[in-house]
């Protein structure tokens, strides 16, 4: 009987902390990021407006399609390969877009990899590659090119895996 009682008991206290942790660390709900942002002045509101102004809508259905290989991006110093960056890029696009993107990619692979080879040579792979800043130059440099390719059917370039192997 007691074999029994300390299974049950443990996994009721388990199930119970579970629920108790999800509750306490659930993001906020609508009304209260409504509410702390009313509260931080009229420029707080006028930037949530912003924000919401560049989110897709709910309703809204991009599509994601990630691009077949990785990048493999040398990163050089004093005329020596210091190390090695593999970058896994998807794409978010309009609807029905899928058919540009494939018969685009090698155009757009090209557009990509010369970015990020111009961003290694500028040393944004080396120190903190994965900091914030770093990040979105290169996020942001990566759209640009999607976009001259692309057009308006790109939404946007998520860097969905970076590694960096130091030789």
């Amino acid at each position: 009987m007691i074999k029994l009682i300390i299974p049950l008991t443990l996994a009721a206290i388990g199930t119970g902390s579970g629920i108790g942790a999800a509750i306490f660390l659930a993001p906020p709900t609508e009304e209260a990021n409504t509410a702390n942002v009313s509260l931080c002045g009229p420029d707080a509101v006028q930037l949530s407006a912003e924000r919401k102004a560049h989110e897709p809508d709910v309703g809204s259905e991009y599509e994601f399609v990630k691009l077949n290989n990785q990048f493999v991006v040398p990163v050089v110093h004093d005329e020596r390969v210091k190390s090695l960056v593999v970058v896994s890029l998807t794409l978010e696009i309009a609807p029905e877009s899928k058919d540009l993107v494939f018969a685009k990619e090698p155009k757009l692979r090209g557009a990509f990899l010369q970015s990020m080879f111009d961003h290694a040579n500028l040393g944004g792979f080396d120190g903190n590659f994965t900091g914030s800043n770093q990040l979105n130059i290169l996020r942001q440099d990566l759209y640009q090119d999607g976009r001259a390719v692309l057009g308006p059917a790109l939404k946007s370039v998520l860097i969905v895996e970076i590694a960096r192997q130091d030789a």
